[in-house]
């Protein structure tokens, strides 16, 4: 019973982030390949305006802080997760007419594209906080690795599927097919919302509440007292701060080929719009297979989550360099083994870095610091989607390079900055972190107090 107990709530608490894996999915695959390859917008505003949402993931501390304060009919995370992901799914039901816009160079509709991914990035920070808190809570060391590595094989899978999806509704791009593929986003949201988070989380008392908070010491819970904290935490304890630049760094190194790799199959090899969509399978397939493996794994042998992620990353590392390779040399060949190699490195390393993170908390704060981790997942998502479009208008764009050339660079230059994560990571200790913080915590949260 035990046994079955843990699978449904494994099932459900991937199930609850369907709806996310398909809204990122369309946005990095779907949507920047329309509007930069197909309607001929700007690279860098594009990236830029993907990699918006991300930047504003520095929310993730406020809405964790607060959440563990402010609990909706006795719930911390589940009322959080439901607002959250309802209110960024109906962003999609304007983003066909925000292409064309982008794509005619309207500066009205680049004003408002920025606007509403920032409210997309407001309602993403809230999701990404309440939910990995959900997921720590509810979840006990031995179980979470095996929980996170079928969480993100969903996520995963609903990035393939809505690639599959795309290619059928949309082969080639039409307004018309964009707005039915994008207007599916509010419903798949609110259907895995409700089949995977209600009723998974249990509802505290009020006098439960107030012993959690009794135990901290009481601070303000606004949007500058929670940054403060988060900077004076990274500032006085050094495994924070080493943890959120690798967190930071490692995303960017994965994430940066996101938002240019579809447009690199269309410049550099001539793909067509489906022929690209199956490049996120092919990743995506990867990192299936490597998520299972290592989730398994992991919860027979155990194996250390640092070493995880660090064999996950130096694959990256290497499928990048070949993907670089393949571009200077024009081997479209190699792509796709690349990229599979790429997806099981992906796969490995989310196993690896999200368990740390989760471990990587203390009770009564699960909130604060899985907001912390988030911001800086969101920053290195951000940073990677503006360089990326920022290096393909600066290389290409301009001229000064060829896009077999330009395209190498870039994927070189992702490759090395994954290293340099995962030379950070040896210097992070969860053990360590855990004594530090118990007294760290107390000490920051006195001087926010104070000031």
């Amino acid at each position: 019973m035990g046994f079955l107990r843990l699978v449904i709530k494994t099932l459900r608490l991937a199930t609850m982030r369907l709806g996310i894996g398909w809204m990122f999915a369309l946005v990095t695959f779907n949507f920047n390949r329309v509007a930069i390859a197909d309607l001929g917008a700007i690279a860098v505003i594009v990236t830029s305006l993907i990699g918006m949402h991300h930047f504003i993931s520095f929310f993730q501390v406020y809405w964790g802080r607060f959440a563990d304060r402010y609990p909706i009919f006795g719930y911390r995370r589940t009322p959080y997760i439901f607002i959250s992901g309802v209110g960024a799914s109906l962003i999609f039901l304007f983003l066909p007419y925000i292409a064309v816009g982008l794509g005619s160079r309207d500066l009205v509709a680049t004003v408002e594209a920025f606007l509403l991914m920032a409210v997309f990035g407001v309602f993403m920070a809230m999701n990404g906080s309440a939910s990995n808190s959900l997921v720590a809570e509810v979840t006990t060391p031995k179980e979470r690795g095996g929980v996170v590595a079928v969480i993100w094989a969903a996520i995963i899978i609903s990035g393939i599927v809505s690639a599959g999806v795309s290619r059928v509704i949309m082969p080639e791009y039409s307004h018309e097919a964009m707005r039915q593929l994008y207007n599916l986003t509010p419903i798949i949201a609110v259907v895995t919302i409700l089949l995977g988070a209600v009723g998974m989380e249990r509802r505290i008392t009020k006098e439960e509440h107030a012993a959690l908070l009794a135990a901290q010491p009481q601070e303000s819970v606004s949007p500058l007292g929670t940054f403060r904290v988060a900077r004076q935490l990274m500032g006085t304890n050094t495994h924070v701060r080493a943890f959120f630049f690798f967190v930071l760094l490692a995303i960017m190194g994965i994430f940066l080929q996101d938002a240019i790799l579809e447009p690199f199959g269309a410049q550099v090899f001539g793909k067509t719009q489906a022929e690209t969509a199956a490049y996120q399978q092919a990743w995506g397939a990867g990192a299936l297979l490597g998520m299972f493996s290592i989730g398994v794994i992991s919860s027979i042998f155990p194996i250390s989550k640092k070493f995880i992620a660090s064999l996950g990353g130096l694959g990256i590392a290497a499928a990048l360099a070949t993907i670089a390779f393949s571009s200077i040399t024009y081997q479209p060949g190699l792509v796709y083994p690349a990229l599979l190699v790429m997806g099981v490195g992906i796969g490995f390393f989310n196993v690896g870095a999200l368990s740390m993170m989760m471990e990587m908390t203390i009770e009564g704060q699960t909130g604060l610091y899985m907001g912390i981790w988030g911001m800086a997942q969101g920053l290195g998502n951000g940073f990677a989607n503006v360089f990326s479009g920022g290096l393909v208008t600066a290389m290409i764009g301009t001229g000064l390079f060829s896009p077999t050339l330009g395209y190498s660079l870039i994927f070189g230059f992702e490759a090395i900055v994954m290293v340099v994560a995962i030379g950070i990571l040896r210097n992070v200790s969860v053990q360590e972190f855990k004594g530090l913080t118990k007294q760290d915590i107390g000490t920051v949260l006195a001087m926010d107090t104070a000031s």
